[in-house]
């Protein structure tokens, strides 16, 4: 899905909500709310009051990684994006041109061979593309001290030239962020649940909305190529499992925070549509033809026009749906992406609506 929509570029958020100026707080971006082709204007706060006892809320705990870190090839500066790390102990990176403003801009990956230094006395051999399809991701094997302990002490997170300055590590953390065993995590925050605070849950839980947590660990996006998602680690652990088929087999609605939680769900459901417990790697790239087949409502970030995360949501919405929100999300000024403002979407009536001729309950 392309929309015909240009987005100014002032409306990128280029600070976090809470410098935005005295008393903001992360929850208080605006919220926009589409029921199927109605939308309207609320602030994330309110969120609670827009959500019922027994709806249920996916969400991702995967936490942000330092994951930038300057380098250096032959006399070149660089900065090294760190996307994935696989299961033979490479990393998957992506390659770029410091801008000189304190951001980067593309460069080309690679060639096999090329040997990148890093701080800390880590170095880097470019193996092979990531995908045949381009050479923006590489595969690189490191060798000297380790990357995750190299990036803890030297890396910085990801930042795009949209954005103002550099920000602390806390700032792309959401409050479902939890410490994996291995110290993997996300090359990019799950910014969908950036709003989000304890009092935010706390007042959720009280209403009586319940949480699953499922784990997908982001890579890096192509902020140029708008390319679909590669592979990506996932788990979806059994009480998450079991929550979410109880809740499809009431009256709640399955509410993803985020479209990396929908992809982490949806790669755990079977052919029966029941979602088991599941963890590994997943392909999956959910589009309209695929269809959804647990979630019945995401919240998300505002996305551009080209950026491939809008089949998914077209997939779970509609396509009049996401074409009418995003109208009225320029006509109102909202703002893009991670530290912007935000897109709740939800069936216009009946809780489990058929999405799709594979959407089966």
């Amino acid at each position: 899905m392309t929309l015909a929509v240009r987005v100014p570029p002032e409306l990128s958020a280029r600070v976090p909500a809470e410098q935005r100026g005295p008393g903001r707080g992360r929850d208080s971006v605006r919220l926009l709310v589409s029921r199927g082709t109605e939308p309207a204007h609320h602030v994330f706060r309110e969120l609670p009051g827009l959500l019922r006892a027994g709806d249920l809320l996916v969400v991702n705990t995967s936490p942000t990684l330092a994951a930038a870190v300057d380098g250096e090839i032959g006399h070149a500066r660089v900065v090294v994006h760190f996307s994935t790390r696989g299961d033979d102990g490479r990393w998957a990176v992506e390659l770029r041109d410091p801008d000189g403003n304190g951001t980067t801009r593309a460069r080309a990956g690679g060639p096999a061979g090329a040997r990148v230094r890093l701080p800390g006395g880590v170095r880097l051999m470019f193996e092979e593309p990531l995908s045949a399809d381009g050479a923006r991701l590489w595969w690189v094997r490191a060798s000297g001290p380790g990357v995750l302990g190299m990036l803890r002490e030297h890396g910085r997170p990801i930042r795009y030239s949209y954005t103002e300055r550099d920000q602390p590590l806390s700032a792309y953390q959401t409050v479902f962020a939890l410490e994996s065993a291995d110290g993997s995590g996300s090359a990019e925050m799950p910014s969908a649940a950036r709003p989000f605070t304890a009092r935010t849950v706390a007042e959720l839980v009280s209403r009586g909305v319940r949480f699953a947590p499922v784990t997908l660990h982001t890579g890096v996006a192509s902020a140029e190529a708008h390319e679909p998602p590669y592979p990506e680690r996932f788990a979806v652990p059994e009480s998450s499992a079991r929550l979410i088929n109880a809740v499809r087999a009431g009256e709640g609605r399955v509410i993803a925070v985020g479209t990396t939680a929908v992809r982490a769900v949806e790669s755990a459901v079977g052919a029966d549509g029941a979602v088991r417990a599941r963890a590994g790697w997943t392909d999956l790239v959910v589009t309209p033809e695929r269809g959804v087949r647990v979630v019945d409502g995401l919240l998300t970030g505002l996305h551009e026009p080209e950026a491939s995360h809008l089949l998914m949501l077209e997939a779970v919405a509609g396509r009049a749906a996401i074409g009418r929100g995003y109208e009225e999300a320029l006509r109102g000024r909202y703002l893009w992406h991670e530290f912007g403002d935000v897109h709740l979407l939800l069936p216009a009536e009946n809780p489990h609506p058929e999405h799709c001729s594979s959407n089966s309950r």
